[in-house]
């Protein structure tokens, strides 16, 4: 089974989907931005030192992503009431 990880920061609308193994820290190498005006938000691709996709950032991500996936991220800025 595939290990991906999605966290969402709401008050940002960002939100970060993770494609290596979450025990193991990869060091973004390279990041390729994808054009804002053709995408109405900004889409950044990271990727490792061997070429390979270690994950996605996704800003406007309400705009962007499913709201199941959204809701099922888990939450970072979130202060404890």
């Amino acid at each position: 089974m595939v290990d991906v990880r999605v966290t969402y920061d709401q008050q940002a609308d960002a939100a970060y989907v993770y494609f290596t193994d979450s025990q193991t820290r990869q060091e973004v190498s390279r990041m390729y931005p994808c054009d804002p005006v053709e995408v109405e938000g900004m889409i950044n691709l990271d990727f490792d030192t061997k070429g390979r996709l270690v994950g996605i950032e996704v800003l406007a991500a309400s705009s962007k992503l499913p709201q199941r996936l959204l809701d099922a991220a888990e939450r970072l800025g979130v202060e404890d009431s």
